[in-house]
């Protein structure tokens, strides 16, 4: 088991240098709004979606209604369908772990768990595990830390909203870069472009994640024929 900690943990260390520094400009962006440590460990703890932390500060601050905060909760994390697609074979046999596993499964955690196979003497299931726990206690500590900072440093927040839009393109070019089939990147790029100019920049993140979600439903068999072929060849 210590094997697996430790690869887990360097594993994850290229997201522990992320998630502090976005979750310092979460906590501070939600301490000058006038929220506490206790809303940022909560908020850290049960919600766990970077991205949407950072649209909830402005629903908490604006007052929004529970109709409004749970469409555009939908809007922000919809992405999150295609990720459980992908995982279904990974996660089958993780047992009691697997409600955790899907609740911890943001983006960074997606890319690590999913960039090829473990080590001989790395137990995967665990590994899952592993790096989804330390990538959230990375989050948390980060967040809390920003909240109270910012409450003893004053800061300028102007911009630090626009630090999950950059380490979202970071993700996907490290994804790019690593995957040989880059059909999933296509296909949301396609749909989305055809979104926004059916549906206009105010309207088309819904239909782009229902189309994104039908396309790649649909392509899921031929791509998993194509990646078998490729690993067979591989191999021989």
């Amino acid at each position: 088991m210590m094997k697996t900690l430790r690869y887990a943990f360097a594993r994850t260390l290229p997201i522990m240098a992320g998630y502090l520094v976005l979750g310092l400009g979460f906590g501070v962006l939600l301490q000058s709004k006038g929220y506490g440590v206790g809303w940022s460990l909560a908020m850290s703890t049960l919600i766990y979606a970077g991205s949407m932390q950072y649209v909830t500060i402005d629903l908490l601050a604006g007052g929004a209604s529970l109709i409004s905060a749970a469409l555009m909760t939908l809007m922000v994390n919809a992405r999150h369908l295609f990720y459980g697609i992908s995982m279904l074979q990974r996660y089958k046999n993780t047992g009691a772990a697997k409600p955790y596993l899907i609740f911890a499964l943001t983006d960074e955690t997606y890319s690590v768990v999913c960039s090829g196979d473990v080590p001989e003497g790395v137990d995967q299931n665990r590994y899952y595990l592993f790096a989804s726990l330390f990538d959230q206690i990375y989050w948390v500590a980060g967040s809390v830390t920003g909240t109270l900072l910012g409450s003893i440093i004053p800061f300028d927040t102007t911009g630090i909203d626009f630090s999950m839009t950059a380490l979202f393109l970071v993700v996907m070019v490290e994804q790019w870069r690593a995957g040989k089939d880059h059909t999933p990147a296509l296909v949301g790029l396609g749909v989305s472009l055809i979104c926004l100019v059916i549906f206009g920049s105010s309207n088309f993140l819904i239909p782009s994640m229902l189309g994104i979600t039908a396309a790649l439903t649909l392509l899921r068999g031929p791509m998993e024929k194509r990646a078998k072929k490729e690993e067979a060849v591989h191999v021989d």
